[in-house]
């Protein structure tokens, strides 16, 4: 029973963040858009536990580069509002829209100028009809049996956060070594200020072929290594190409796959490269905008010194791009 009762909760929880996708509309593009445009910061707020998810909001638009800041309606009511401007952008988290806290504060909120948006379940409440934007997060039920505790709900307001966090990464370019600026201690923000030396392989584990060889003698070589690519070189091992897994199922898928071929002809030419010295961020920044997973690392010269792979600096099994990874 154990097993099933946190299986039922996580069906629950994801139908309900399921739910909010038909639900991304113009008021979310709005409300971006605001944010995206705004001088200042953008302001959350929420008691109890819609608290703590206004927290992690507010944690993960600073790390991500939006500049965020938790205000406690009580504490503002008491002098923090104070650190709101005219020129922030607002967000209240309340499910039910009638947390008594949140909404007294509102009238000084508007008062001051700024923008509101309402993270909400009921679009008929007292903190939607004061807001400028409602953003409906509405749940069917709730994973608790009694239908008390905040779950599903939360979870459906914290997901609409990251969803926005998201968004605005991509609308100010944000990149792995802006993530790195914000994050100098930690695992990931040690190996981005590595550089790609320090990280590479090198010798028997590139590999690589040298330009004319069959197509079979380059099936060999990747399959030797776990790279999904082999890198194809002239006699002065500068690159030239590179064939990959990829490669080889859209061969194999219109039966042009024949041993014999040189490999010259159906490698790609010119691929991504990085040179010694090249920082772990700025190498990142090149593999995430391409959508690839290894790169050779060359000297001055352009002779391959090395391979990188994504997970030489993520950290094998933590990080993935936003979409398909393709080596």
């Amino acid at each position: 029973m154990i097993r099933e009762h946190a299986i039922s909760v996580l069906k629950v929880e994801a139908a309900g963040i399921l739910g909010l996708i038909d639900r991304i509309d113009a008021n979310f593009e709005k409300m971006v858009e605001w944010i995206y445009q705004g001088s200042g910061r953008v302001i959350v707020a929420g008691i109890g536990k819609s608290g703590i998810i206004a927290r992690k909001i507010v944690a993960t638009l600073n790390s991500t580069g939006t500049r965020a800041l938790f205000l406690h309606p009580v504490e503002a009511m008491h002098g923090d509002l104070g650190m709101v401007g005219a020129d922030d952008v607002f967000i209240a988290l309340s499910y039910s829209g009638e947390t008594d806290e949140l909404n007294i504060l509102l009238p000084s909120i508007r008062k001051i100028g700024c923008r509101t948006i309402a993270f909400t379940g009921n679009g008929a409440s007292t903190l939607a009809s004061n807001s400028d934007i409602v953003i409906d997060v509405y749940v069917e039920k709730e994973a608790c049996p009694l239908g008390l505790a905040p779950t599903a709900s939360t979870t459906a307001m914290l997901a609409i956060g990251d969803a926005l966090a998201v968004t605005l990464i991509e609308k100010n370019s944000f990149k792995p070594s802006d993530f790195k600026k914000y994050h100098p201690g930690g695992a990931l923000g040690q190996r981005l200020s590595s550089s790609v030396e320090e990280m590479m392989l090198t010798g028997d584990s590139i590999p690589m072929v040298t330009a004319g060889v069959s197509m079979e003698a380059a099936l060999t070589e990747l399959n030797r290594l776990s790279f999904g690519a082999v890198f194809i070189v002239d006699a002065t091992k500068k690159v030239i190409g590179i064939f990959t897994d990829g490669d080889l199922r859209r061969l194999a898928a219109h039966k042009a796959l024949v041993y014999e071929t040189p490999v010259d002809e159906v490698m790609t030419a010119g691929p991504k490269q990085v040179t010694m010295g090249t920082p772990a961020y700025d190498a990142l920044y090149l593999m995430e905008k391409a959508q690839i997973t290894v790169l050779p690392v060359c000297n001055r010269d352009g002779a391959i010194q090395g391979i990188l792979h994504l997970h030489d600096i993520l950290g094998k099994g933590d990080f993935k791009f936003n979409g398909e990874q393709h080596p």
